[in-house]
């Protein structure tokens, strides 16, 4: 197996101490929060390599943010000595509907999932759902009872976590199911550190309320910042309203298999207003993915423009696009040729079939 490592270079966990883990993910440029940081310490001081988990719908191309961004994370957990797993729910994908709901396009899609996280995160573990509650039959029984401590309003309320609103009069009883499935999940996996995006924040909670009805153990949660589209974020002079970038949307996101010409092509007609610095998908790259990756971050411009410029962390990178220092076009320039150096060794060797392709795409 030809194996891609992305992120950070790594050093042995045994020469970090609880603290040192507990820093390296929190101030990492991918975390948004950790519930709760105290607990994460207390986690590292009495078990040396805890369990971790993320859970994947298998629902389309992956790109930017479901890959790239969200490998950075599990890489630096990793790091610090924590058991990753990557949880590939492909029952889930049923219940919402993904990819048609059909089971031989999801098992496909399911491979090419598992191809590209053992490039992106050779040592974390790959689990499907469908594994696991084959060798789980009490699964089924558990969620029973872990059912009877949710009210259908609080069901209906935490329906955002799969991208369904609760005022959606057309939820089928099979996607009430889903918010439960994923917190018992979490549980059967026997999981320390539940991870995710920010918008998956609500089943974390829901999780902390029940497992202790339940006598479970309770995880620590982490998530990570989701990576915003492209597109303009709202209309009003701070970005507006966020949203995601996505995967049925091609022009949304730089998806894994785009050309190195896409790349570049997508990121220069990217929003990226000129002194704007709330939701700026470019910053947001910069930050979470090409300072995740590099310690240094150059931007090549013309003498007659001020020359070359160098930062070593973001927040001075920020600084001189806030103050209009640095140019949208020259910074734009520079993370498109970054990202092209990321995902171009990682797209020659993730192999994914023309008949694949049309097959997902027609799921849209």
């Amino acid at each position: 197996m030809i194996e891609i490592f992305i992120g950070l270079d790594f050093k042995s966990c045994f020469d970090l101490n609880s603290i040192e883990k507990v820093d390296l993910i929190d101030l990492s440029p991918t975390t948004d929060e950790i519930v709760s940081r105290e607990e994460l310490i207390e986690l590292f001081d009495t078990k040396s390599s805890p369990n971790h988990y993320i859970g994947l719908e298998i629902s389309g191309f992956l790109h930017l943010g479901s890959l790239i961004s969200t490998g950075f994370k599990i890489n630096e957990f990793i790091k610090t000595g924590v058991n990753c797993t990557i949880f590939l729910a492909d029952w889930h994908t049923v219940i919402n509907d993904k990819l048609g709901g059909d089971w031989d396009t999801i098992s496909k899609v399911s491979k090419y999932y598992q191809d590209a996280f053992k490039l992106v995160c050779p040592d974390a573990k790959i689990v499907l759902g469908s594994e696991l509650y084959e060798k789980n039959p009490e699964y089924w029984s558990d969620l029973v009872k872990f059912t009877k401590h949710m009210t259908l309003k609080r069901t209906m309320r935490t329906l955002t976590i799969m991208g369904r609103s609760e005022s959606d009069e057309k939820i089928d009883v099979a996607r009430l199911l889903y918010p439960a499935m994923q917190a018992v999940d979490i549980h059967y996996l026997d999981v320390d550190i539940a991870h995710a995006g920010m918008d998956q924040r609500k089943i974390h909670m829901l999780v902390r309320e029940i497992f202790p009805k339940m006598k479970w153990k309770v995880p620590v949660s982490v998530h990570h910042k989701l990576l915003p589209g492209l597109k303009k974020q709202g209309d009003t002079q701070y970005g507006g309203e966020f949203t995601k970038m996505s995967k049925s949307d091609p022009n949304s996101g730089i998806f894994i298999h785009n050309t190195d010409d896409e790349i570049r092509k997508k990121i220069n007609k990217a929003w990226c207003d000129e002194g704007i610095i709330e939701n700026n998908p470019i910053l947001a790259i910069s930050e979470t993915i090409v300072f995740t990756k590099f310690n240094e971050m150059s931007i090549e411009r013309p003498e007659k423009f001020g020359g070359n410029l160098s930062y070593s962390n973001y927040k001075e990178l920020e600084n001189d696009f806030k103050e209009k220092k640095l140019h949208p076009g020259d910074l734009k320039q520079a993370v498109g040729n970054y990202l092209v150096e990321i995902i171009s060794p990682i797209r020659e060797k993730l192999n994914l079939s023309e008949e694949l392709s049309e097959a997902i795409k027609k799921s849209f």
